[in-house]
């Protein structure tokens, strides 16, 4: 699993890396839904914000 956590840090160490990971958390995490929002979307949402954060994790523990 170490050498996966590595590739996790070192593609999202380049440039380009960081660029596309705040893309996804700002389409994500910091997405914020209405009152107005169906159970799906937040459902849909929720897995999107958690597949952000398990990137996040791999490359803290690849580094």
């Amino acid at each position: 699993m170490k050498e996966l956590e590595q590739n996790y840090a070192r593609t999202f160490s380049t440039s380009a890396g960081t660029v596309v990971l705040r893309h996804l958390r700002k389409i994500t995490v910091e997405r914020v839904l209405g009152p107005d929002a169906s159970d799906a979307q937040l459902r849909g949402l929720e897995a999107q914000r958690a597949l952000v954060h398990q990137i996040e994790n791999m490359i803290e523990r690849g580094k």
